[in-house]
């Protein structure tokens, strides 16, 4: 690629990505024969007969600010006898996108939305994924709905999955119920005058604290990721922001995670095959052993998830400015997460991370394919029809989405690392307080204290650990490949 002087910056972000994608196979744009389908689809899916109505509830949809492609809906009720009933609505894709067709067939080839700063590639086009897919404020929409009863304890009981209307109340975001719920900032603007979905939203906030305690009382693992938003001005890169993680976050969050969790136990229950996301017990544990000693802490010698989250909860509030750091190392020994196929009968590989045994994907089928297959998986169950899919093509897509999943995040990832390229090139020579988060025999990373940038340590002698805060000055940038290189001063 020839970078051309009078490129803006988000135009070379954008050819960066396109590049990224296809050395990685994945599409950048639709085929004909997708195409076709789509100029076909002149509304959405028709609703109906016998599907129950559930219009009267408070849905709403919390989501990032500029988010448009909504899968998912919630709600809640607080039972006369004090228990909790909790819904959540998933935008019935399958209906628009049949199985074997062009459009499922493009959505198939990337298995995923790609989000980079340069442009964002859906896994369905935006016609739908963004509208006659998408759980849009005032629209009338299908949906599956996965509604489960919590007792007083927080304990699901009574659980169930059906079809459903549904209808968007309010299109929320992260950001505003977050401060809302967190005593920050007011009650957001839209549901200011509507008691109904307020009261609905500390109900299910609520609920979701008390999971949340009860996974991490199970094992389930802390960690603390980076998520960089690039902003432009002019569409030239101004700004790198960190997205700060909330209330509102955890609420989503762990209630499509109680979602995913009947998913799969309802697809035991009947006896069918389903597609499952697991990450095994780590092979690298005595890595991940090591490390904790290092920290001053001694784990048991056999995987044991409760005592890595008793390690992982004390380190955040001993060393929270290098958490993260941890938080990276800790994942990359767990290893990757996998998409596999449970077979009725066979026991499970569960998910180490959030200490489940049973775990799928359902709740986000206009941005991951995975859910599309298991919400035909589920619309089939319920509808007491044959499978759409053989154990063998399960096989096949569960390869496929593991693999694709994992192209479709090194894009991002790239696509970050020339963003910060891009934003600190005006800066060689100028010098950073910075944080030491990697050394070893392939050189010596850094993090720097008041930018969200990343970059390697040159000409070092390897005396540094990770840990250590140093002085270090810019000397060069690759804005194509994503490189930036300090010297320590």
């Amino acid at each position: 690629m020839m970078i051309k002087n009078n490129e803006t910056d988000l135009k070379l972000l954008e050819e960066i990505a396109i590049e990224a994608m296809h050395e990685r196979g994945l599409s950048t744009s639709l085929t004909k024969a997708a195409l076709d389908q789509l100029d076909a689809i002149d509304g959405p899916a028709l609703i109906e007969a016998g599907v129950q109505n559930l219009y009267h509830l408070p849905w709403c949809s919390i989501d990032n600010d500029d988010s448009r492609d909504l899968d998912q809906l919630t709600t809640s009720l607080l039972n006369e006898d004090g228990n909790y009933k909790i819904y959540v609505a998933v935008a019935d894709v399958d209906g628009l996108v049949p199985l074997g067709t062009p459009l499922d067939q493009q959505a198939k080839n990337n298995t995923t939305s790609v989000y980079t700063a340069g442009k964002i590639f859906p896994m369905l086009p935006e016609k739908l994924s963004t509208d006659l897919t998408s759980l849009n404020e005032g629209e009338i929409r299908n949906a599956i709905v996965f509604e489960i009863n919590f007792d007083k304890s927080f304990v699901p009981y009574d659980s169930k999955i059906y079809r459903a209307q549904v209808l968007n109340k309010a299109k929320l975001t992260y950001s505003k119920v977050g401060d809302w719920l967190e005593e920050k900032g007011p009650v957001p603007e839209k549901i200011q005058n509507f008691k109904e979905l307020q009261e609905a939203l500390i109900q299910q906030d609520k609920v979701a604290q008390a999971l949340k305690k009860k996974r991490q009382e199970f094992g389930a693992l802390t960690f603390e990721t980076r998520e960089i938003k690039t902003k432009f001005e002019d569409q030239i890169v101004s700004e790198l922001e960190l997205q700060q993680h909330n209330r509102a976050h955890e609420l989503i969050e762990n209630l499509m995670i109680a979602a995913n969790t009947l998913s799969a136990k309802y697809s035991a229950s009947k006896k069918i095959p389903s597609l499952r996301r697991v990450v095994r017990v780590p092979k690298r544990w005595d890595r991940i052993v090591e490390v904790a000693y290092e920290h001053g802490f001694s784990l048991p010698q056999d995987p044991d998830s409760k005592s890595l989250e008793e390690f992982l909860t004390g380190q955040k509030e001993k060393a929270p400015e290098t958490f993260t750091d941890l938080s990276l190392v800790i994942i990359k020994l767990l290893g990757s997460g996998e998409y596999v196929v449970q077979v009725p009968g066979e026991e499970p590989i569960g998910h180490f991370g959030l200490a489940l045994r049973e775990y799928s994907h359902s709740t986000a089928p206009n941005r991951r394919y995975p859910d599309l297959i298991t919400q035909r998986l589920l619309k089939a169950s319920l509808a007491d029809e044959k499978s759409p899919y053989t154990k063998q093509q399960l096989d096949t897509l569960a390869v496929h989405c593991t693999t694709q999943e994992d192209a479709a995040s090194k894009v991002e990832r790239r696509v970050v690392k020339s963003a910060q390229a891009m934003f600190i090139k005006d800066k060689i020579g100028q010098t950073f307080s910075a944080i030491v988060t990697g050394a070893g025999a392939k050189g010596t990373w850094v993090r720097l204290k008041d930018i969200p940038i990343d970059g390697k340590l040159v000409f070092t002698k390897n005396t540094l650990d990770v840990g250590d805060e140093i002085e270090i000055k810019l000397v060069s940038v690759d804005i194509k490949l994503g490189f930036i290189d300090f010297i320590q001063v």
